[in-house]
């Protein structure tokens, strides 16, 4: 049956860019603080707002309003309020057994998947928040923080990270609210614990899981734990991502995988795995030629395979390197270990723990 002028609803399209946002995000669940922090606005802002877009539209209340959001397409069927599905028991797909739907990856360009699927994220300013907020996992960074680390000195003029907020948890809303993914509470954002899986926290936990299994005496165990923290990393950490935060944990989670790397020969070599830890290690060293561990690692593997001149090579080719680059010599491990090759002696291993850092 046609729909006739007296039973249509008005269409948002009445609204303004502001009133639409605010219905938006009525839509979404959230409430007046969190929308007026997420547009800039204050709390009677956002109630006179609303108090506007009721009347224009004709709808009774925000319950109104919610179900109107989804009508005008404001919010994404199958996406928020109107769809709260009933609390499911530990164990299946959104308890904790096998842990949150949605996925965050910072072992690469960042990215997000909710249930398999990826995630719109923005542009890479607007990522860069979610990055610190995921690095920063449980704990709230306010706004000044959040300036800081993204943009550093070259701050925008207008009051950007809330709307940056925003926008990240209607790409990453599932469930009852987007307080389930990124919460607001004194003065600052947080992403809630256990939310989201971060392939940061699950590098950590087999890191853990390596550091007993190294004491235990099961260095098999610890390389197949290694194996796995490597396979996390698709790339260079944080991958294109600006702002002074981003640039410092590229760094440090770059130096993480290549210790881990590292360890993983270790512990190939302990197990007498010569040749995949000569393997792993060339194609380190070729990725990093001034790291003077994997040098020295490298050399003591390829001794123990019999491969003496091909040892005392890879120290050359790093002095070169070093003196060309740096214009400084080897250091004191690097320079030991080339001692004890060149006179037939069994150089020390390190240790997968050291190895680690």
């Amino acid at each position: 049956m046609p729909t006739t002028a007296t039973t249509r609803r008005p269409a948002a399209g009445g609204l303004d860019h502001l009133e639409r946002e605010v219905l938006s995000a009525v839509g979404c669940g959230l409430r007046d603080e969190e929308i007026g922090a997420a547009l800039g606005l204050g709390e009677d802002a956002v109630a006179a707002h609303l108090t506007r877009i009721l009347g224009r539209l004709g709808l009774r209340d925000r319950a109104a309003a919610i179900v109107h959001a989804f009508d005008a397409g404001l919010v994404r069927p199958g996406h928020g309020p109107r769809t709260r599905p009933a609390p499911e028991p530990p164990g299946t797909a959104s308890g904790r057994g096998t842990g949150p739907r949605l996925r965050i990856s910072l072992l690469g360009p960042v990215r997000a998947w909710r249930d398999g699927r990826p995630l719109p994220l923005g542009h890479l300013r607007q990522q860069s928040v979610l990055a610190a907020l995921a690095l920063c996992a449980g704990r709230t960074l306010g706004r000044r923080q959040l300036l800081d680390g993204v943009w550093g000195p070259e701050q925008p003029d207008t009051n950007v990270v809330p709307v940056y907020v925003y926008r990240l948890r209607r790409a990453l809303l599932s469930g009852p609210g987007p307080e389930r993914v990124i919460a607001y509470d004194r003065g600052g954002y947080r992403l809630v614990s256990g939310a989201a899986e971060v392939d940061l926290v699950r590098l950590e936990e087999l890191a853990a899981g390596m550091g007993a299994a190294d004491r235990a005496g099961e260095p098999a165990e610890a390389l197949r734990l290694c194996a796995r923290a490597l396979e996390l990393f698709r790339g260079e950490p944080l991958a294109g991502l600006p702002g002074p935060l981003a640039e410092l944990e590229r760094l440090r989670l770059t130096e993480r995988q290549i210790g881990l790397a590292q360890r993983q020969a270790e512990y190939q070599l302990r197990l007498g795995r010569c040749p995949e830890a000569v393997s792993g290690l060339f194609a380190l060293l070729t990725a990093h030629p001034l790291h003077e561990p994997a040098a020295e690692t490298l050399m003591r593997a390829l001794y123990r395979a019999g491969r003496q001149a091909e040892a005392l090579a890879v120290f050359e080719r790093t002095r070169r390197r070093l003196a060309q680059d740096l214009g400084v010599a080897p250091g004191p491990v690097l320079r030991r270990t080339h001692r004890m090759i060149l006179r037939g002696e069994e150089p020390p291993g390190s240790g997968p723990t050291g190895a680690a850092r």
